[in-house]
């Protein structure tokens, strides 16, 4: 479907939102730039939106709860995946109880760290910060990376 047709007709919009939900899932934000993109009116956009929450084919909630669970599985920590959330426009109480009610995350850290550098934890400092940026990069907390490595927990601090 790459010609859209007119770009001031509900029903041509429709369908290609149609077309892109059954390729794969977007939350409302991208589904409302994809149709923006390809020249259909605002009011048309904002119209099309609401309907398709309403009848369920767009839902934010259950689109953050899927990206939560995939992304967690493909190895990503909480702090990366709310990044990458918030970069799509997602309200943050959304976002928020997604990813608290996402997987054990100290869990997924250990097992992320175990993937990539064996069962042994590291015992030299270096190795440590090593194993560490690497979480870190992958988006796990301060927290969640000093339990990953077995480190002692500064409990003071929250993240």
């Amino acid at each position: 479907m790459t010609s859209v047709g007119d770009p001031t007709d509900p029903h041509a919009a429709r369908q290609l939102a149609v077309f892109l939900l059954a390729r794969r899932d977007y939350c409302s934000s991208e589904l409302r730039s994809k149709l923006r993109v390809k020249g259909f009116a605002d009011d048309i956009v904002q119209a099309l939106i609401g309907a398709l929450q309403q009848e369920k084919v767009l839902d934010d909630q259950r689109y953050v709860e899927h990206f939560v669970a995939y992304h967690s599985g493909r190895g990503q920590g909480p702090a990366r995946i709310k990044r990458d959330l918030q970069a799509l426009r997602l309200p943050g109480d959304l976002i928020e109880r997604a990813v608290d009610s996402g997987p054990d995350w100290v869990a997924r850290a250990r097992e992320v760290r175990q993937k990539k550098f064996g069962r042994v934890l590291p015992q030299a400092y270096a190795e440590k910060a090593k194993q560490a940026r690497f979480l870190q990069y992958r988006g796990f907390t301060g927290a969640q990376i000093r339990q990953a490595l077995g480190t002692d927990i500064d409990l003071d601090a929250d993240t």
